[in-house]
């Protein structure tokens, strides 16, 4: 029942031959998640099943074989095993049950909790006072959210009219994503193990934490600086906005390419690329396909997205929470209209784009994308203001739901 990778590492050799090989393995495991490398980074495959047909399956050797028609293995007298031989009867779990639902060694556990907690927990000295006295650390860290925060919210993001009844919401954004369908929020934000060779690995390197010692994202969720070097950096995730290898496969891991003032174009980490833009003062956008954001509703997947200077997702649909939670951090979800896609419109990521929306920000309106080209060339494209309802146009205007929360206690 592990979750986020807490079952572990594979053995070195293990690990050396999925690389080298480049080989499709799997994990089948009665945990809650499957995720594309939530298991383990070099995992590929990661199917849920009852804890006894995990056993089964491990005895197996392979998820190739159908137990439902082909043998688990063979006995010691060199006869076939099938799964019926094996899988225990319900009168046979009924009779284990009570060693595993012993409600007297629940509430003995859980009563030491008030009277005593151990000496570890008797060690940690606490301070007192109105605020937090936030600590050096690499697991938690004073967030930047409220950072420049003033009483009154800032100009309207959609405040500068176009002279066509429109209002202009992105101006010459760079595109730092383009994405195919069912981008998890676990591709987006993932939970498990840390690469040192990744931008949020080498954070912690600099800070003199050692490899062994990195733990998960998932346990590090309190240190924005870590989290927000983790969005979009899935070990899985794949940018379509690099070129394909000689077999069409694509490069795996949360990379873009960095499209510098002259035109150049270099790869690098999609958080490396977005602090770049970020300090040149240019917004950049995230093109997707259909279910962008599906999956667990994790908070720090639109957080995520946010801190990196990323203004707009432009997707064929969106998972209902996701998109919710972009919004409530301040970005704006837009969806195409009809069999349009970013395919279809040929993008490659050289294009700076702009983003045209209803001055009044009404929910489900009609937005406008205009795209230029390297060549000069323009054209518009009609997409839906996924802002869906009243309240929602309110937290955008307030720059997310954090701040609008903020100003509405302080005005009470």
């Amino acid at each position: 029942m592990t979750c986020i990778g807490n079952s572990g590492d594979l053995t070195p050799e293990i690990n050396e031959a999925i690389g080298q090989s480049d080989l499709v393995c799997a994990a089948v495991l009665s945990g809650n998640r499957n995720f594309e490398a939530r298991i383990h980074p070099n995992i590929k495959a990661n199917f849920l099943a009852s804890p006894p047909l995990v056993v089964a399956y491990a005895l197996a050797g392979t998820v190739l074989t159908d137990l439902m028609t082909e043998p688990v293995g063979k006995g010691a007298d060199g006869q076939d095993v099938w799964l019926g031989d094996i899988w225990p009867t319900s009168d046979e779990v009924h009779k284990l049950m009570k060693y595993a639902m012993n409600a007297k060694a629940f509430r003995a556990n859980y009563g030491k909790v008030k009277s005593d907690p151990g000496e570890l927990w008797k060690d940690i000295e606490g301070v007192a006072g109105d605020t937090y006295n936030w600590p050096a650390s690499t697991y938690i860290a004073e967030p930047p959210f409220f950072d420049g925060f003033t009483l009154e919210p800032p100009a309207a993001a959609t405040g500068q009219s176009t002279g066509t009844g429109a209002a202009v919401a992105i101006c010459d954004a760079r595109i730092i994503g383009l994405f195919g369908d069912s981008i998890t929020t676990d591709h987006i934000s993932p939970a498990g193990s840390i690469k040192d060779s990744s931008p949020a690995g080498r954070y912690l390197l600099e800070k003199g934490v050692s490899k062994p010692d990195f733990n998960s994202y998932g346990s590090r969720r309190g240190n924005h600086e870590v989290m927000m070097r983790g969005t979009f950096a899935n070990v899985r995730i794949r940018n379509l906005m690099l070129t394909p290898g000689p077999d069409g496969s694509r490069e795996e891991g949360g990379l873009t390419l960095y499209r510098g003032a002259d035109g150049s174009a270099q790869k690098m980490f999609i958080y490396d690329a977005a602090m770049k833009y970020m300090a040149e003062g240019r917004p950049t956008v995230v093109f997707a396909g259909e279910e962008y954001g599906t999956g667990s509703s994790r908070d720090w997947a639109a957080k995520g997205t946010q801190l990196l200077g990323i203004k707009a997702v432009i997707a064929r649909s969106f998972e209902r929470i996701h998109r919710s939670n972009l919004v409530g951090m301040g970005v704006l979800p837009l969806q195409f209209q009809g069999d349009t896609s970013w395919q279809s419109l040929g993008l490659t990521g050289e294009e700076l784009i702009d983003i045209e929306t209803d001055p009044q920000l009404r929910p489900q309106s009609q937005a406008a994308l205009i795209i230029r080209g390297t060549d000069g060339s323009s054209r518009e494209v009609k997409l839906t203001l996924r802002i869906d309802t009243p309240i929602e146009v309110d937290y955008y205007r307030h720059g997310g739901i954090l701040p609008y929360v903020l100003r509405q206690l302080l005005a009470a």
